[in-house]
């Protein structure tokens, strides 16, 4: 497994999401997975896959980068949000005037389009609701399908901005864990809708889930989040 520079989230470490989704196609696991990160992904480095008990570890060297196993999903998708009201709700997003991260492949400002995807998820009118536009280009595509590992980066940031469109906090976010389901993969072009809701906070952790859903508004992908403020 190796995640490439384009995919960074803080400038040195690999978006969690996309991180994530990588790890869970090469771990082979199929269904729900649960990806725990336990140091922030390093960029263009071979990481060694170690089939562990019930689980695969993605290591660079003797650290212990990633774990990946079978997860469940205890979490009911919500009512979509319609695709212009996504587009309002884009003009909304925090990251526009304040990011920890502006050159991060989901969400941040600072990447072009058809380099980054540009996930701006910003609150949805009388709803605790976080929400985005997303229509996914030609080079996240095998062939006329997005890849699963570009629909667990979608499901990352909104999760967050979810949380962050709604509450306050100090100190920058980091993934600490993301359990996915890919339900079916985008085609390239297709309209897509990226959802984000809070789900619960303790301490330094919060707690969130994201969905995309279709131009048919069907529900592509589902996950819940453990993120963490770091200083």
């Amino acid at each position: 497994m190796l995640v490439a520079s384009r995919f960074n989230g803080p400038p040195t470490s690999g978006n969690g999401g996309y991180s994530s989704g990588a790890a869970a196609v090469a771990s082979g696991i199929a269904g729900t997975v649960e990806v725990t990160l336990r140091t922030p992904p390093p960029l263009d480095v071979e990481l060694e896959a170690r089939p562990m008990a019930g689980a695969v570890e993605f290591r660079h060297g003797d650290v212990l980068v990633a774990e990946a196993r079978a997860g469940s999903l205890d979490l009911e998708p919500i009512e979509p949000v319609g695709f212009d009201a996504a587009v309002i709700a884009a003009e909304r997003y925090p990251g526009l005037l304040e990011h920890p991260y502006p050159t991060c492949f989901v969400c941040g400002p600072h990447r072009a389009p058809g380099d980054g995807l540009r996930i701006f998820a910003g609150s949805v009118d009388g709803r605790d609701v976080a929400a985005a536009p997303w229509v996914p280009d030609a080079s996240l595509g095998d062939g006329d399908r997005v890849r699963p590992e570009f629909v667990w980066a979608a499901l990352d940031c909104p999760s967050w901005f979810g949380f962050a469109n709604f509450e306050t906090w100090e100190g920058r976010p980091l993934l600490g864990r993301l359990t996915a389901e890919v339900r079916r993969s985008p085609r390239v072009g297709e309209r897509c809708i990226v959802h984000g809701w809070r789900l619960g906070r303790d301490g330094r952790k919060v707690f969130a889930a994201s969905m995309v859903t279709g131009e048919a508004g069907d529900v592509l992908g589902l996950a819940r989040a453990t993120w963490l403020t770091v200083p």
